[in-house]
């Protein structure tokens, strides 16, 4: 159920949602709080997004999937600006991942250590338990 409008081809939003296995719900929200957008529809007309829309939403769910916040996308919708500049995007985007590496780091190195604490109380524990039973 695809029309053609200035020839670009417009998705529904309930074939895309599922083509991407989202909800509609999602899309709306994501239109909502301004990191993506639908074409202008007529009243009453379902939201339709153009090939160039899908692609920005496939992007919204890689970053989505690398763990950027709403808000995250939201300053990078900004950054991209009404221009389109991708050069404004990409620094921005790398400020995010390399802060996302940051966190990512921390979070392993807290695992590490708490790996290693719950190792070493099980050691302990083993070694008690063994030492009651032996007595």
């Amino acid at each position: 159920m695809t029309n053609e409008t200035n020839d670009e081809s417009i998705t529904p939003i309930g074939d895309l949602a599922t083509s991407l296995g989202l909800t509609t719900r999602t899309l709306r929200y994501w239109e909502e709080v301004g990191i993506i957008e639908s074409v202008q529809r007529a009243e009453g007309a379902a939201r339709g997004y153009t090939p160039y829309f899908v692609r920005r939403i496939k992007f919204i769910m890689k970053l989505k999937e690398l763990g950027l916040t709403i808000k995250e996308m939201q300053d990078l919708y900004v950054a991209y600006g009404e221009a389109k500049e991708t050069e404004r995007m990409i620094p921005r985007l790398l400020e995010i991942l390399d802060e996302h590496v940051n966190t990512i780091d921390e979070k392993m190195a807290n695992l590490a250590s708490l790996r290693k604490d719950i190792v070493d109380y099980r050691k302990r524990l083993a070694t008690k338990f063994a030492e009651s039973v032996a007595a």
